[in-house]
C-alpha cells in the first residue's frame, strides 16, 4: 500500500477552501485546514471528519511570519512530510470598491494577504514539500 498523500489548503475553514479540502479528502488524502479563526477552522475540521475526511486543523494566518513558521512545524510533527500545498486563502478587502475611490490601506492589506501571503507560505513550506516524491503547488487566485 502507498502512503497517503498529504495536502494543506489555506482558507480551508469555508467557501473554495472547504470543498477543495473535502474533495481531497474524499481521495483518501489527509487534509490539513489551515485558517486563522481557531472557531471556524475547528468547525471545519469537525464537518469534515464527519464526512469521513482525516482532517487535521493548522493554525494559519498568512500575514504572520510567526504563524506560518508554527504552521510549517506542526504539519512536519502531524506529517513529516508535504506533498501538496493549495494556496486559496485571500481576502477581498470589502467588496464591491470603486477603483477610483479604494482607500491605499485596504490596497496594502489585499496584497500583503493574497500576494505576499502565498509567497510567505510556499516558502515556509518548500522544505515539507522537498520531502515528497510528487510535491505539488496549486495557487487559487
Amino acid at each position: 500500500m502507498s502512503e497517503r498523500t498529504i495536502a494543506l489548503v489555506t482558507g480551508a475553514n469555508k467557501g473554495i477552501g472547504y470543498e477543495i479540502a473535502k474533495g481531497l479528502g474524499a481521495l483518501g488524502w489527509q487534509v490539513g485546514v489551515g485558517a486563522r479563526d481557531d472557531q471556524r477552522r475547528t468547525a471545519a475540521v469537525e464537518r469534515l471528519r464527519a464526512a469521513g475526511v482525516d482532517a487535521f486543523g493548522v493554525p494559519l494566518d498568512l500575514t504572520d511570519d510567526a504563524s506560518v513558521t508554527a504552521a510549517a512545524h506542526l504539519i512536519e510533527e502531524q506529517a513529516g512530510r508535504l506533498d501538496v500545498l493549495v494556496n486559496n486563502a485571500g481576502i477581498t478587502g470589502v467588496m464591491p470598491q470603486e477603483p477610483t475611490q479604494v482607500d491605499p490601506a485596504t490596497i496594502r492589506t489585499v496584497v500583503e494577504t493574497n500576494v505576499i501571503g502565498v509567497i510567505r507560505v510556499t516558502n515556509a513550506m518548500l522544505p515539507l514539500l522537498r520531502r515528497s516524491a510528487s510535491p505539488r503547488i496549486v495557487n487559487m487566485s
